[in-house]
């Protein structure tokens, strides 16, 4: 029999050597000292890409003469989220360029963009909270003593919907003319934006449709309904349903509401920042957001450095929904040839234009989990304030994590936003499973077993003192069948627990 390994989603590869002007507090001296290679590395695939549209702006005063035709776009290129490798934990910096955007901490005004300031005045004078709450900042105490760093969880979840997505929403639509919010809103979205768009729409007295993908699940376009806004299923891929709400909106005169890349969207997210520095009175070494297209950490990145530069913001993803750290890493935009679907609510195939701007001259970059790891940052929360968050809400919770752990920092403040709590049930199984196996409790494990008398035998004889959880057995022919196992990697002794010391064996049994 041949032993087949279950690996988590990225391999254990070697740590990085970091610089020593980077801006971290590593205690630990050997590694200072180690001369391990880095191991990252990224590469283009030359498909061309879709085209995506430019950003809309915020109305601005007419010019005398009509502007030049805009130039085409140059196609995104295509990459694989695999393409860029490193340690969990490991920070892929952003290298600002050297264009004068950023000085000092300070974000300089662009052509034809809007410029610090005016991010920084608009969030100030926001109208999110005609709906929205100011969540708490609550230290995590459990958290925070296993890692040795002041862990606190800007709970996000506790919105009336669950989650951060309303705070763009109402600020873009409560800016829209009376006029042309009563020929109604639209957007494309399978989850928590679309419950913000309809929350919004309920409150300000408009029409609102949302288009959601055929595939989503029941739980979450009931309660889109819920808020009295029209569900429409069209499309089994985002890219269908997002051209079908900006086609409608085109025919019927409704304002179509974008999740991420617009202004005033980007504003409404960026009041987070702005409650995180007035709520914590100590300074602050990081503050840790979820990236999917990029418009929370942007707006939170608008203000923060603004008020408090020395402050990193640091963006976290999955391994396999990596596209600003690609972006990042690369210098531009790109689009990811697929993306993982665990963490749906960052699954995102390109940032957004106005986003990236804002975060390629001012977060500090940005660290890959896997789900494993997202998993066990959900049971964590559960086990810390009795709280069940969706995977892409524990996303900056398992970033903090690993990003403390690998750089050895200790007393330290940092901030992680728990962004959302839209959680399907049936996932929770899953969840559950992996929770162990992202905290290096238990290994999933696989063997080829010969159908054949005392091949179970010859198993256990071979596994040996290993405690076994779990063991499936699976027909696959008359030759062999598959076995799955799971490895508990402590065991209790009589002075407490200690990591098993057992290898696993590589067996063939004939």
């Amino acid at each position: 029999m041949e032993v087949v390994h279950f690996a988590p989603a990225q391999s254990h590869l070697l740590r990085t050597r970091f610089a020593g002007n980077d801006a971290v507090n590593a205690s630990s001296a050997a590694f200072r000292s180690s001369g391990v290679k880095k191991l990252i590395y990224a590469r283009l695939s030359k498909p061309a890409a879709e085209t995506l549209p430019c950003v809309e702006q915020l109305p601005r005063v007419l010019p005398l003469t009509p502007p030049p035709p805009p130039a085409a776009e140059k196609p995104l290129s295509r990459v694989s989220p695999s393409s860029l490798q490193c340690e969990s934990g490991y920070l892929v910096r952003n290298e600002r360029p050297d264009n004068g955007a950023l000085k000092n901490g300070t974000l300089i005004a662009m052509e034809s963009k809007l410029s610090a300031m005016d991010y920084l005045t608009n969030i100030l004078a926001s109208k999110v909270y005609d709906v929205a709450y100011e969540s708490p900042l609550q230290l995590a105490t459990k958290v925070s003593g296993r890692w040795g760093v002041n862990v606190w969880l800007k709970r996000e979840d506790l919105q009336p919907v669950f989650s951060f997505k309303l705070r763009g929403a109402y600020n873009m639509m409560a800016k829209i003319p009376k006029e042309q919010l009563q020929r109604g809103v639209i957007c494309s979205s399978a989850g928590n934006h679309a419950q913000g768009v309809a929350l919004s729409a309920k409150r300000l007295g408009c029409n609102a449709v949302i288009a959601m993908p055929v595939t989503t699940p029941e739980i979450k376009w009931r309660s889109v309904e819920r808020l009295g806004a029209t569900v429409v299923l069209v499309g089994d891929a985002y890219d269908e349903t997002q051209a079908y709400a900006k086609k409608r909106a085109e025919e019927e005169g409704r304002t179509f509401i974008p999740p991420f890349d617009h202004p005033d969207v980007i504003i409404g997210q960026g009041t987070v920042g702005m409650e995180i520095v007035r709520q914590i009175k100590s300074p602050i070494e990081a503050i840790f957001v979820p990236v999917g297209g990029g418009g929370l950490i942007a707006g939170i990145a608008a203000y923060v450095k603004r008020v408090s530069p020395e402050v990193k913001i640091i963006g976290v993803e999955p391994f396999d929904a990596n596209a600003m750290a690609l972006s990042l890493h690369h210098g531009q935009r790109v689009m990811l040839d697929h993306v993982g679907g665990f963490a749906d609510g960052v699954a995102v195939k390109v940032v957004g234009e106005e986003t990236f701007r804002l975060c390629r001259e001012l977060i500090d970059g940005v660290v890959l989990v896997s789900r494993d790891a997202i998993c066990a940052s959900i049971k964590d929360m559960f086990e810390e304030k009795r709280s069940i968050l969706e995977p892409a809400g524990a996303l900056a919770l398992a970033g903090a994590e690993a990003y403390c752990k690998y750089y050895g920092l200790k007393g330290a403040n940092v901030v992680a936003l728990t962004s959302g709590a839209n959680m399907n049930f049936d996932r929770l199984r899953m969840v559950t499973e992996l929770a162990d196996v992202g905290r290096r409790r238990e290994a999933v494990l696989a063997t080829y077993m010969p159908e054949e008398l005392g091949s179970f035998k010859k198993f256990c004889e071979l596994v040996g003192p290993m405690n076994i959880t779990e063991f499936k057995y699976r027909y696959s022919s008359a030759k062999e069948a598959l076995v799955l196992y799971r490895q508990e990697m402590y065991s209790c002794t009589s002075t407490g627990f200690h990591k098993e010391q057992s290898t696993l064996l590589s067996f063939n049994v004939l």
